[in-house]
C-alpha cells in the first residue's frame, strides 16, 4: 500500500508541471485554434536560458546560490515575454486566419530555431544546476519503507498550483476572463459589440507564454537540467493531452494533464518504463477517439 502511495506521490509533481503546460496552452489555443508546436520550444528554452543564465551569475558575476538562482528566474522570464510577444504579433497574428498548416509549419521552424539557439548558447554543452532543498518529506512509514517526497516538489507543485488556481479564478471573475470567452466563442460578434479583439488575442498568448516559461524554470530546478530536444516531446504530449482535457477550457485541461501526469507515474512505477511513452500516448489516442464519437453521436452538441 505504501508503494502504491509513493506512486502517487510521484506523480504529484509531474501532474503540476503538466497541468501547467496544459492551462497555457488552452489559454492560446482557445483564440488560436491552430496547433503550435512552437509552445514546447518556450518551455525548453526558458527551462535551458534559466540554467546559462544561473551559470553566468555563478562564474561571472560571483552571486550567491539564491542569487544566482533569482537571476536566471528573472532573464527566463524576460525572454519568456519576449519570444511570447515576437510569436503573438510576428507569427501567429497574420497566419491566424490562414490554412492551419501554415500555422503548423511555422511554429515547427520557430521551435527548431529555439533549440538551435539554446544548443549554440551552451555550445552543445550541458549545464547542471547542484541538487537544491532535496530534503525528503516523510508522509508514511512503514517497516522500513517511507513514502516521500523532496522539498522541491513541494514547492514547484505549490507553485504551479497556485499559479494555475489563480489564472482559473482570474479568468472567471474578471474581465479579460469574460473578453477572453467572448472571442473565445466567435470573434466576429465580440467585435461587433465592441471587444479589441487583437489585445485579447495577444493578451492570452502572452499569459500563456509565461505559463510555458514558468513550467519550464520549475522543470529546470528539479531536474536540473533539460535536454535541447525536451521542445519537441513537451511540446507534442501537451498537444496530446490538451486535447483530452479541452483546447478551449484552460480549467479542464490543467485537470486533465494531472490526471495524466498521475497516471503516467503510476505506469512508471508498475509496469515496464521504456514502454511508457507508447502507451500512454496509445491511451490518449482511444481517449480521442472516444470523445470524438460521444461529440458525434445523435442528441449531443
Amino acid at each position: 500500500m505504501l508503494y502504491f502511495l509513493q506512486q502517487l506521490l510521484n506523480g504529484v509533481h509531474s501532474a503540476a508541471i503538466y497541468a501547467l503546460l496544459a492551462f497555457g496552452y488552452a489559454l492560446g489555443n482557445g483564440l488560436l485554434r491552430r496547433t503550435n508546436l512552437a509552445y514546447g520550444g518556450i518551455f525548453a528554452f526558458c527551462g535551458q536560458t534559466m540554467i546559462l543564465a544561473a551559470v553566468y551569475g555563478w562564474q561571472v558575476l560571483w552571486l550567491t546560490l539564491p542569487a544566482t538562482i533569482a537571476f536566471g528566474t528573472l532573464v527566463a522570464i524576460a525572454y519568456a515575454g519576449f519570444v511570447t510577444r515576437l510569436l503573438s504579433r510576428s507569427v501567429l497574428a497574420p497566419l491566424a486566419n490562414r490554412s492551419p498548416n501554415a500555422v503548423v509549419a511555422a511554429t515547427l521552424g520557430l521551435l527548431i530555431v529555439l533549440m538551435e539557439v539554446s544548443r549554440i548558447a551552451a555550445d552543445t554543452h550541458d549545464y547542471w544546476l547542484p541538487p537544491m532543498l532535496a530534503t525528503p518529506v516523510v508522509f508514511a512509514a512503514q517497516g522500513g519503507f517511507l513514502a516521500t517526497l523532496t522539498v522541491i516538489q513541494l514547492v514547484n507543485t505549490a507553485i504551479a498550483a497556485t499559479i494555475v488556481t489563480g489564472g482559473a479564478i482570474h479568468l472567471a471573475r474578471s474581465r479579460f476572463g469574460r473578453h477572453w470567452r467572448a472571442v473565445s466563442d466567435d470573434p466576429l460578434a465580440a467585435e461587433l459589440c465592441g471587444i479589441h479583439t487583437g489585445r485579447i488575442f495577444h493578451r492570452a498568448l502572452l499569459y500563456g507564454g509565461f505559463c510555458a516559461g514558468a513550467a519550464g524554470i520549475l522543470a529546470a530546478l528539479y531536474y536540473g537540467n533539460i535536454g535541447f530536444g525536451a521542445g519537441l516531446v513537451y511540446g507534442l504530449k501537451i498537444l496530446f493531452i490538451t486535447a483530452v482535457g479541452g483546447y478551449y477550457a484552460p480549467g479542464k485541461a490543467a485537470l486533465g494533464a494531472a490526471a495524466f501526469g498521475m497516471v503516467e507515474a503510476l505506469w512508471a512505477g508498475y509496469f515496464p518504463i521504456e514502454w511508457r511513452d507508447a502507451w500512454m500516448y496509445g491511451l490518449l489516442a482511444a481517449m480521442l477517439v472516444l470523445a470524438g464519437d460521444r461529440r458525434d453521436a445523435p442528441g449531443t452538441v
